[in-house]
């Protein structure tokens, strides 16, 4: 949806030419249930004008229905468009919602409050540039105040407006604003934050929201729509290292060849000389190509097709950057992870790992701490649970090049994929590279085999009187199960188990964890048999 303008009327090509150029900003509000995040979006298209009137009839049929807000109009309803969230009064998914104004335009992502949907604030503020975070003034800085900061923080976003939400409740008071304001300020010294403003509002009301409120007259500062119009966004973006992930490789004839994707990072000219990674091939670049024509210059942010003046071997999943300013390769880095499944980060698991353009499978190695994103405490674990964040070790199958997150977000960024169900189950973010050659490789435990074929170590006897048969029977199925095992005899049998194996010995064996009468059992049993044991 568009801003009102005159100009649409009467010049609706130079309209368009005008509305075409404005800077996009992409951008979240966060914070606890019930502090009035969608209630802000519903006001903020309400007072910009940016509601169609069907659709204000409709929420005000609504919200009579619901009777959430008395008389007045329950503009959170505007965002809330699942059933579920009207019933409970939550927003369970992210909602995105667009408009612009004389200035600007807006992506706005309406995430969770809810704990238990934090990977969904996680995955809404991933593409965002600046954070609201709300607070009620009448509660102050809460626990998801805080988780949500630093979410907002870990993924990189560097501008946070602190919307004091509910201050016609509080009688618009000057003290308790600023007892909030300095409360959030402390606790934001731990974080990464570049750019915090604070804004006394009420979005129910629509005080400071679009319009300056006459109830806060000693509040000096712009209103969250000023902020929202203003705040500088265009040197956020690192214009200085060139990295182009190749998505794709376009050959619609013999004469041409190009490389397309979306640059990352940096700028490219023709004639600048590239460097293809992991080949490490050179070539200067022809021309840059687009669906507008051929640019003189690319940079960040850009859509492109890259014609180079060699034939070099590119292929998806490659990077394309400058030789002087080339990001890590390695198979071996730390990374924030933020988890998203009920299944449990488990190290020594094998993942789908997929990277901006490039997939390869990997598993965490190590643990390094969790992170208790309310106190900032850091603190061991075994597993990562559903909605926690851990620095982990993360070791991949083949070398891949990758920058810091902080740094690079399109080439520091990876996702976890569950390689049964093919669901995203994670979210890294990368710190670094984790440093030491082979000597800091630690020597594969019997632990290590044990989780990542989700075994247990175990003697199994089989007695039968074919019994040798029995066992390469079991063998084979318990491969097709993904699990590793060997037929040994009694004496290698220990030396088995301790290399985390599960080792089937045909006859009897001393120290059997578990001995299998084999004669009349199916095979199904015996595998049954295994798994009540907690073998496999």
């Amino acid at each position: 949806m568009s801003h009102q303008s005159d100009l649409i009327a009467a010049d609706i090509l130079e309209y368009l030419k005008q509305h075409e150029n404005k800077e996009l900003l992409r951008f979240l509000t966060c914070g606890n249930v019930d502090d009035g995040k969608s209630t802000l979006i519903g006001r903020l298209l309400h007072d910009s004008k940016m509601i169609y009137e069907d659709q204000l009839a409709a929420i005000e049929k609504d919200s009579a229905k619901v009777g959430t807000t008395g008389e007045k109009i329950d503009l959170a309803l505007l965002v809330d468009g699942l059933q579920a969230e009207r019933e409970q009064g939550i927003t369970i998914d992210v909602a995105y919602r667009y408009f612009s104004t004389a200035k600007r335009k807006f992506i706005i992502a309406d995430t969770p409050g809810h704990e238990q949907y934090t990977r969904n604030m996680a995955t809404g503020a991933s593409t965002c540039q600046l954070a609201i975070i709300l607070i009620d003034a009448r509660y102050g800085v809460q626990t998801q105040t805080k988780r949500h900061s630093f979410i907002a923080s870990l993924l990189g976003i560097k501008h946070v407006v602190v919307a004091v939400n509910k201050m016609d409740l509080m009688e618009f008071s000057e003290q308790r604003f600023n007892e909030i304001r300095d409360e959030y300020l402390q606790f934001a010294e731990k974080l990464r934050l570049q750019d915090i403003r604070c804004v006394p509002i009420s979005a129910l009301d629509g005080d400071n929201v679009v319009e300056r409120s006459e109830r806060s007259s000693w509040y000096q500062g712009q209103t969250l729509m000023e902020i929202l119009e203003t705040v500088e966004v265009a040197e956020d973006k690192n214009l200085s290292n060139f990295r182009l992930p190749v998505q794709y490789v376009n050959r619609p004839n013999l004469d041409f060849r190009g490389f397309c994707g979306t640059i990352a990072a940096g700028t490219v000219r023709p004639g600048d000389t590239v460097m293809a990674l992991p080949s490490q091939k050179t070539s200067k670049v022809e021309s840059i190509v687009t669906f507008d024509g051929e640019l003189i210059e690319g940079f960040a942010g850009q859509a492109v097709t890259l014609t180079l003046e060699d034939e070099i071997d590119i292929s998806r999943g490659d990077i394309i950057v400058k030789p002087d300013d080339q990001p890590m390769v390695g198979q071996r880095l730390n990374a924030d992870v933020v988890w998203m499944t009920e299944n449990p980060l488990v190290p020594g698991r094998p993942y789908d790992i997929k990277f901006a353009s490039s997939s390869t499978s990997g598993s965490f190695s190590r643990i390094h701490h969790l992170v208790d994103v309310n106190t900032m405490e850091q603190s061991q674990a075994q597993q990562v649970q559903l909605n926690e964040i851990a620095l982990v070790e993360l070791t991949l199958d083949k070398a891949v090049p990758f920058d810091c997150y902080s740094k690079i977000p399109g080439t520091g960024a990876f996702i976890v994929i569950d390689r049964l169900s093919n669901v995203t189950i994670g979210a890294g973010m990368v710190v670094g590279d984790a440093h030491g050659g082979s000597d800091s490789l630690t020597p594969v435990s019997a632990d290590d085999k044990a989780k990542r074929f989700n075994q247990r170590p175990a003697i199994v006897a089989i007695n039968a009187a074919d019994p040798m048969a029995i066992a390469q029977q079991l063998d084979r199925r318990l491969f097709e199960m993904g699990r590793v095992a060997a037929i040994a005899t009694a004496e290698q049998a220990a030396v088995l188990k301790a290399a985390g194996l599960v080792a089937l010995v045909a006859g009897g064996a001393d120290g059997a964890d578990i001995s299998l009468a084999a004669d009349q059992e199916p095979l199904d049993s015996l595998i049954a048999d295994l798994q009540e044991q907690g073998i496999i």
